[in-house]
């Protein structure tokens, strides 16, 4: 029986670009040019299911204290590097019913 191992993203993604390189390559046969895109396949879910997750989670830690998203957007670079964005807080102004003159 296989045990299934965790992989981090970046193996997975790292795994995939090879998976691609290959198949561009035209070298394999038909059944492991298969064999591999089914293998991208399954890498590539495992991929977009840990992106989502990973979106969950900012949603969740950009949220102000109201529950309300914060208005900081956020680098990619600041989210590869580990930095922690700075959230302002969310000001929202109601609408009078009275005239002001």
């Amino acid at each position: 029986m296989k045990s299934k191992t965790n992989k981090t993203f970046e193996a997975s993604l790292d795994e995939l670009e090879k998976i691609v390189n290959l198949l561009e390559d035209g070298e394999l046969s038909l059944e492991e040019s298969l064999d591999l895109f089914e293998k991208g396949v399954k890498l590539t879910g495992e991929c977009k299911k840990r992106l989502t997750q990973a979106e969950r989670r900012i949603e969740i830690l950009l949220k102000d204290a109201d529950g309300e998203p914060g208005l900081e957007e956020i680098e990619a670079d600041d989210l590869i590097a580990g930095n922690q964005p700075k959230i302002k807080k969310r000001v929202v102004f109601e609408e009078e019913d009275e005239d002001l003159f």
